[in-house]
C-alpha cells in the first residue's frame, strides 16, 4: 500500500512550466523557455548529529515504509514511486517528495550535480574510447540522453576511537651460516628476527567516513567514483532534487555504522603497528572505544547509464561532481579474435622473414 506524500513542485515564474535544477549552477532552470530562478542563501548550516541520541529515538524501519503517492500539480495524475524525487509518469514534470515529517532520518546535506548533460556525454566518450576490445555496440552509451541523473543515499560518521592492543614487536638480527656448495665450504648471512611482548594504547579520530546508503547500486562501482568533494556539500534543500531522481536509503544507520567501524579498522590496526615499531609487527587483539559518534545523511550526485549486450544489461556510473567513471563493460569476442589472429600471422611473417634473410 502507497502512501501520499507532501510535495513541491517549482513553477517557472515565465511560462508556468515546471523548472529543475541546473547543474554546475545555483539557479533552477526552465526545460522550455529557459528563464532561470536563482536559489537564494538559507543561512542553514550541515550539521552532524549524535547517535546515541538517535538510537534511542522510535522509529519506524525503513523496510515497513510503503512508497509515495505523487500527485502531479500539472497534469494531476499519480505516480506511486518509492524514491524521495521523481517524474511524472506521464507529463514528465518533477516531483520531489516533503520528508521533513516522517518516519525516515531527513537528509543533511546534498552533493548538488555539477555535471551537465554535455559534460556528461564526454566523460562517457573519453571511458569508451578507452576499453580495448569492446564492441562497437557499447559507443551508444554515450548518448546522454538514455542515462539518467540520480541522488544517491550516504551516511557519514564521525567518531573518536581509543584501541588498546597486544601485540608482538619483532627485530631483525644476522647470523653468519656455513654450508657447502660442490664441495668447497662457503659462509653466508642469514636474517632471524627476535620477538619480544608489546601493548600499547593508539587514538584517532575519525571524520566523514563514508557508508553508501543504498543496496540498489553495486559498492564496488561506487567506490571507484571516490574521493568525493564533500566539503563541497549544501545544506539540504529540496530545489537540488527538482528534475532528478533520489534514491530512498536502505541501509539503516546502524547497519552503515557496523560498516564504518570495518572500515576505521585497518587504519587502526595500521596506528598499532606503528606504535609497536621495530622492524615487524604482529597484531593478536585490538579492543576499540568509539566515543562522541556523531553521523548525517548526505545525497551524492551520479549518472547511470545502462547497456544492453549479448541479453545482458551493464551499468555505467558517473560521478555528477568530478565525471569519474566506473562501471561493467562486455568485450567483443570477434575484436578478441581478430587480435589474436592479426597476432599469429605477425608472428608467422616474422619467422618467414627471417628464415629468407637466412637464405
Amino acid at each position: 500500500m502507497s502512501q501520499t506524500v507532501n510535495q513541491t513542485q517549482y513553477p517557472c515564474a515565465n511560462c508556468g512550466a515546471n523548472v529543475e535544477f541546473a547543474p554546475g549552477t545555483t539557479v533552477l532552470k526552465c526545460p522550455y523557455c529557459g528563464a532561470e530562478t536563482p536559489l537564494a542563501p538559507t543561512g542553514r548550516q550541515i550539521r552532524e548529529h549524535s547517535y546515541a541520541e538517535f538510537a534511542g529515538l522510535p522509529r519506524k524501519p525503513i523496510a515497513a515504509l510503503a512508497p509515495h503517492n505523487f500527485t502531479c500539480q500539472g497534469c494531476g495524475a499519480v505516480t506511486e514511486s518509492d524514491k524521495i524525487s521523481d517524474r511524472c509518469q506521464f507529463c514528465g514534470a518533477p516531483l520531489v517528495a516533503d520528508v521533513s515529517a516522517g518516519d525516515q532520518v531527513v537528509p543533511e546535506g546534498v552533493l548538488p550535480f555539477g555535471v551537465d548533460r554535455a559534460a556528461l556525454r564526454e566523460a562517457l566518450k573519453q571511458w569508451v574510447s578507452s576499453r580495448w576490445f569492446a564492441p562497437n555496440g557499447l559507443k551508444k552509451v554515450t548518448e546522454a540522453e538514455s542515462s539518467h541523473s540520480t541522488y544517491l543515499p550516504h551516511w557519514t560518521y564521525d567518531a573518536r576511537t581509543v584501541s588498546h592492543y597486544q601485540g608482538q614487536r619483532g627485530e631483525h638480527y644476522w647470523v653468519t651460516e656455513t654450508y657447502t656448495d660442490n664441495g668447497e665450504t662457503k659462509t653466508r648471512q642469514v636474517r632471524k628476527t627476535r620477538w619480544y611482548s608489546a601493548s600499547g594504547t593508539v587514538a584517532r579520530d575519525f571524520d566523514d567516513v563514508l557508508i553508501t546508503g543504498t543496496s540498489r547500486v553495486a559498492p564496488k562501482h561506487l567506490d571507484k567514483l571516490e574521493p568525493w568533494p564533500l566539503p563541497d556539500s549544501e545544506p539540504y534543500r529540496p530545489e537540488y532534487l527538482a528534475g532528478h531522481e533520489t534514491l530512498r536509503y536502505d541501509v539503516e544507520p546502524e547497519t552503515g555504522l557496523g560498516t564504518a567501524k570495518a572500515t576505521m579498522a585497518p587504519i587502526i590496526e595500521t596506528d598499532c603497528r606503528n606504535d609497536i615499531g621495530g622492524d615487524e609487527q604482529r597484531v593478536d587483539n585490538v579492543q576499540t572505544q568509539y566515543g562522541d559518534v556523531t553521523f548525517k545523511l548526505m545525497l551524492l550526485p551520479v549518472w547511470i547509464a545502462c547497456y544492453l549486450h549479448a541479453g545482458k544489461t551493464y551499468n555505467v556510473l558517473v560521478n555528477g561532481r568530478t565525471a569519474e567513471v566506473a562501471g561493467e563493460r562486455p568485450y567483443s569476442a570477434a575484436k578478441i579474435a581478430a587480435a589474436a589472429t592479426a597476432a599469429v600471422l605477425l608472428i608467422v611473417a616474422i619467422i618467414l622473414l627471417i628464415a629468407l634473410n637466412r637464405n
